[in-house]
């Protein structure tokens, strides 16, 4: 039985490739969040599948970050998946990855062929692109 596909907006991946190209070429590790498909407009999946559609930038909190290994800028128990550049040219998880629900890993170029998703015992999963625009997200103080 083939696993359900990865579905992700383009935006969300563009933004990824594009920010995995600046950093290059050191790699870099991005938290990835879902929406349910039901909270997106247009969508014609079943209400509950999840889309990832939001990521959080790594470099808040860094210094804590770096002595303590905490990671500030992302909501605890707020992602399901994990972006992360192999530089190096592997498209396929390294056993240094920190691995989530879904792993999404980028290599060079740096395009939409260039980009693969996993699970997490490493097994490759369709990946499903959506023109979709997310709801804001809004932050609570």
């Amino acid at each position: 039985m083939d696993a359900d596909p990865i579905y992700a907006t383009t935006g969300l991946v563009d933004v990824l490739l594009a920010r995995a190209g600046e950093q290059a070429p050191d790699p870099t590790t991005i938290s990835v969040s879902v929406t349910p498909a039901a909270d997106l407009p247009d969508v014609d999946l079943s209400g509950d599948v999840p889309v990832f559609t939001h990521f959080y930038v790594p470099t808040a909190g860094n210094s804590v970050n770096f002595v303590f290994g905490v990671d500030l800028g992302t909501p605890v128990g707020q992602t399901q998946g994990r972006f992360v550049s192999h530089p190096e040219g592997r498209l396929e998880p390294a056993q240094s990855d920190d691995f989530h629900e879904v792993l999404f890993v980028a290599v060079p170029p740096w395009d939409r062929d260039s980009i693969a998703t996993f699970d997490r015992d490493s097994t490759r999963r369709d990946l499903q692109l959506l023109d979709v625009e997310p709801p804001e997200e809004v932050f609570e103080a």
